[in-house]
């Protein structure tokens, strides 16, 4: 009996052809919309590896689902929730993403209008992020955190905490749960929310502009900042140096952020983008850490470089050696 035709709208089905050619076939096919194909099951292929064959009479290539997300982020696309159907394939669906996030040009209707001070605050398209119910931004912070080895009722410094959502986080964090706050930033409807959200005598939250930060802020056991001291008109370097000599105690500990992602039509794209480039380019994220790095290990820091869609660099002053003598700096 001859076979059935395939109907012209079924999405095309994948068996064992090279990843290569599945990008070809979605690259050519999202320039009309979204596109569904048929692949084998990833769950047919728990613990395989990327290209080895499963199935029955392994006919198949295996390819996980991480795999596959990968895949839609680098084609600028949404990967919508798999659907089964059958006993081998589902059904994985490419969206492409709309543009970029209003923020990153500050080209929005609320961005233009605004004071520059409430670009990021409580009424602009920033306010949407929450980055924190992400896992790719908070198990690397919470990590980070762990390292700090905070002592009790420590002083932690936020230099661009908006509402304070990385703050929230102390509590998770074994001895950091009494912890005094001072955040810093320049939006004020951002620090009324911090206020109301840290409403504690212990806390303190003050609007300024991180090149001028106001005298009398006293030196703390941490700092940390996410994301903040690359924005344009900070001068991140004079603020490091201020930071280290003016604001910090002998055994204080930093975490900096340094953003590696944009955000765009609800998804967060892995990767740094210089201004003007369409493609990610990690050069200047790779300068900016480097300097960072050496200054910090010239006054006696060990610094660990961790995360994902922002690179954290924790930075701890030497720890006590086996001997009971202190480690030197590190050296590049």
């Amino acid at each position: 009996m001859p076979r059935s035709p395939v109907p012209a709208d079924r999405p095309r089905r994948f068996h064992a052809e090279p990843l290569v050619l599945v990008v070809r076939h979605l690259e050519a096919a999202l320039a009309s919309g979204p596109v569904s194909i048929e692949v084998p099951d990833p769950d047919l292929g728990r613990g395989h590896y990327p290209g080895e064959r499963v199935g029955p009479g392994g006919g198949l290539v295996h390819r996980p689902l991480r795999s596959w997300c990968d895949l839609a982020e680098g084609l600028s696309c949404r990967l919508r929730t798999p659907r089964g159907l059958g006993d081998t394939h589902v059904v994985l669906t490419f969206e492409p993403l709309g543009a970029e996030a209003p923020w990153h040009a500050g080209s929005g209707d609320g961005e233009r209008s605004a004071p520059p001070q409430e670009r990021y605050g409580a009424a602009s398209a920033f306010a949407r992020v929450r980055k924190f119910e992400d896992a790719g931004f908070l198990l690397p912070w919470l990590e980070a955190l762990e390292r700090l080895g905070l002592p009790p009722g420590a002083r932690v410094l936020d230099l661009g905490v908006n509402r304070g959502d990385e703050l929230a986080a102390f509590e998770w964090v074994a001895g950091a749960q009494e912890v005094r706050f001072v955040g810093v930033d320049h939006s004020a409807s951002a620090l009324a929310e911090a206020r109301e959200a840290f409403a504690d005598a212990r806390h303190a939250f003050v609007q300024a502009d991180l090149n001028a930060l106001p005298a009398g802020l006293g030196r703390f056991d941490a700092v940390v900042s996410v994301g903040t001291l690359q924005s344009p008109g900070v001068d991140d370097r004079a603020l490091l140096r201020r930071l280290v000599q003016e604001h910090l105690e002998p055994r204080a500990s930093m975490v900096l952020g340094f953003p590696n992602s944009r955000f765009r039509d609800g998804e967060v794209v892995y990767g740094a983008r210089v201004r003007n480039l369409s493609e990610p380019d990690l050069s200047l994220l790779v300068k900016d850490l480097s300097f960072y790095r050496r200054y910090l290990h010239q006054h006696g820091f060990r610094t660990f470089l961790t995360g994902k869609y922002d690179l954290l660099l924790t930075a701890v002053r030497g720890q006590p050696s086996a001997a009971g003598g202190e480690e030197g700096p590190l050296q590049d």
